[in-house]
């Protein structure tokens, strides 16, 4: 038997990998989530089953009010450890709090499994920009007893004309917001203070951008050119 080479093994595993199952809708959530175990399960147990180990090696980096955490995974050969293949640049954010950390490096990992075995997921439906909405009869409640409060329906003419935005127009649309912002904040420390709660307004599409390393380095080179042109206006 002709011993597998790791590109072969990882073909392997790529063509035997199951269809990871999405979760269940929750109320309130237009979508169903992908969850982190589910795509880790079904990648662990195709990589074991072709002799492959991943290890992954974690940088975190601070950013205005989140964390933003890269894994880069490594996929070893088993009978040959000096074989290996690296997954760079799957990436993740969390808040700034005990759970941010653990949630940031669950999320860049789903993603470098995602990438290392493109695992079918029908993922284009996860950010729910396409997915179609979760709806529950106005007569119901909740399980626990909470009612559900239900916003007015839009009328059909605007549901018609209301675009759907790809992760770059939705980065413009927010480079646009910090050059306006800027324009009216007499100090980089006003600035932030102006934007706060533009983020807390803009927070689903700044967390589908921070998804893109390409779009987010985009934003990250527009934020820092305008603090130094707020900088300098007061000089």
């Amino acid at each position: 038997m002709i011993e597998k080479n790791i590109y072969q093994k990882l073909k392997s595993a790529c063509e035997e990998a199951g269809y990871v199952k999405k979760g269940e809708k929750k109320a309130g959530m237009p979508f169903n989530p992908l969850l982190a175990d589910d795509v880790k399960k079904v990648a662990m147990e195709s990589l074991l089953k072709n002799g492959l180990y991943p290890v992954c090696n974690y940088t975190t980096e601070i950013k205005e009010n989140f964390l933003m955490i890269n894994c880069d995974m490594k996929i070893v050969n088993v009978d040959k450890p000096n074989e290996f293949i690296e997954i760079n640049g799957s990436s993740g954010f969390g808040k700034l709090d005990k759970y941010g950390t653990g949630n940031g490096m669950t999320y860049a990992q789903k993603y470098a499994f995602l990438s290392a075995l493109n695992l079918k997921t029908g993922i284009i439906d996860e950010d729910g920009y396409n997915a179609k909405p979760f709806t529950i009869s106005k007569d119901k409640t909740f399980e626990n007893g909470h009612k559900v409060n239900y916003p007015k329906d839009e009328p059909e003419e605007e549901k018609k004309i209301k675009p759907k935005l790809s992760i770059e127009q939705m980065a413009n649309d927010w480079i646009d917001v910090l050059k306006k912002t800027a324009t009216h904040s007499v100090s980089v420390g006003k600035f932030e203070q102006n934007l706060n709660p533009l983020r807390k307004e803009y927070i689903n599409e700044l967390q589908t951008i921070y998804t893109d390393l390409i779009q987010q380095q985009r934003i990250d080179t527009a934020y820092i050119s305008l603090q130094k042109q707020i900088t300098n206006r007061k000089k």
